[in-house]
């Protein structure tokens, strides 16, 4: 367990606090590429690291991304109007460039045109960009390190998906469940079961443990991204790829599954100290040898966690985690914890977490910062070829995650290359 000043040091991201500034290292997704297209203002209003921002593109295609009220009068720029170079209040007329700064005040330089170039009122704005269909935003000290590069934000002849979730509860419940093998078979199997049995689609099982593979062993090694986990499960053994290869998580806040032909990056952004904005960005590649046209528009949608009765849904994988992290609360109390064997990636992840945080209060880069161009051209952490002994083929995709993808059809046509390729091809 730890103690509560252990706990507020590892889950406090406002500005100044140690785990504010490790993460303020890094770039993290805040919106869809899509969503600003889909906005009028071209806008979107955006809380991260518990600061209050409006992200928007200019009418000459520039990302900006800046304090959300207005220096003058405190009006809220997401509803502002987006120019050639820059963003106008819609209150005063006041507008700021993409790095924040007041480049016109119409009415004082009416009566006072010196007053146009004293370039003395500025917002804060902070570094954005575009890869893989999302905006990334980087918060840190300059020289900003480069945006990395993950391969299923790069990989080409393929199709790719967005799922964003809002979530009620500080991120570190969000990756800590990544670090935490043995809840699949519990939370994903069984109590699955279970759940399909109130349905009527499965009998209820007398000890409740029919089909579910038990976990034999786990492990976890460090490796120059981060952390990878490791499983074998009943029936399987250490020549599986799921201890062979294990998976990825990619320090501090990303869970990588999946393969070279079908890819999930799961990202964990510090909303505030209580809130995580939790995006699935899913690659689809087509399979050896085959094309598919590329996307016009990467499709992004918001997943639900309650249905009409405001109850928990329940009938996909993410929400059953969504379910758990949230039950415990906006910031979950470490220390009436009572941790156990199965737990020692996380105790591993959190003793990284320290180990980065001196790394910041020394001055240097913290793990997964990247500053050499060829080296970042498109990282490949290690990925499992199959899950749990399926085939070396990647299983259909259902569009889960509690909603309708407008990527369906796009994944369909990846689909359908793998369905002619003949048997045994990765």
């Amino acid at each position: 367990m730890l103690t509560v000043e252990e706990n507020a040091k590892l889950t406090q991201v406002g500005p100044g606090t140690p785990m504010g500034e490790l993460m303020r290292r890094y770039w993290h997704p805040v919106g869809a590429a899509a969503e600003l297209a889909d906005n009028p203002f071209r806008t979107k209003p955006v809380r991260i690291l518990g600061e209050d921002l409006v992200l928007f593109r200019d009418r000459s295609g520039r990302l900006g991304l800046i304090d959300r009220l207005c220096a003058h009068r405190r009006a809220d720029l997401s509803y502002g109007v987006a120019e050639n170079d820059g963003l106008r209040c819609q209150y005063h007329g006041w507008k700021y460039d993409v790095r924040g700064r007041c480049i016109e005040r119409p009415f004082e330089e009416t009566i006072h045109p010196e007053a146009r170039f004293q370039g003395t009122i500025s917002l804060h704005g902070y570094r954005a960009e575009e890869l893989g269909g999302l905006i990334f935003a980087y918060m840190g000290p300059e020289p900003a390190p480069l945006l990395p590069r993950w391969g299923p934000l790069v990989w080409d002849n393929g199709v790719r998906d967005i799922a964003i979730t809002e979530l009620p509860c500080n991120w570190m419940q969000c990756q800590e469940n990544s670090l935490d093998p043995v809840h699949v078979e519990w939370l994903h199997n069984y109590f699955w079961q279970y759940l399909r049995g109130l349905k009527g689609a499965d009998p209820l099982n007398t000890d409740g443990l029919q089909n579910v593979r038990k976990h034999q062993k786990i492990g976890f090694d460090l490796f120059e991204y981060g952390i990878i986990k490791r499983r074998v499960l009943e029936g399987f053994t250490e020549e599986s790829d799921d201890w062979k290869e294990g998976h990825p998580i990619l320090f501090p806040n990303i869970l990588l599954v999946g393969s070279q032909f079908r890819a999930t990056l799961q990202f964990r952004v510090p909303v505030d100290d209580s809130h995580t904005y939790h995006v699935s960005h899913y690659t689809f590649r087509a399979a050896p040898g085959a094309e598919v046209p590329p996307q016009e528009r990467i499709p992004y949608r918001y997943v639900p966690l309650n249905d009409d009765k405001n109850r928990y849904i329940l009938d996909y994988v993410f929400n059953q985690d969504y379910s758990v992290w949230v039950g415990q609360g906006p910031i979950a109390r470490r220390e009436l914890e009572r941790l156990g064997e199965s737990d020692r990636g996380i105790i591993l992840f959190r003793q990284l977490l320290e180990q980065e945080m001196e790394s910041v209060a020394r001055g240097d880069d913290p793990m997964n910062t990247f500053r050499d161009p060829v080296a970042n051209e498109c990282l490949e952490p290690p990925l499992e070829h199959v899950k749990f002994g399926a085939s070396h083929r990647p299983e259909r995709y259902v569009p889960g995650e509690a909603g309708y993808s407008e990527a369906a059809e796009d994944i369909e046509r990846v689909q359908a290359t793998w369905d002619a390729t003949p048997a045994g091809i990765r």
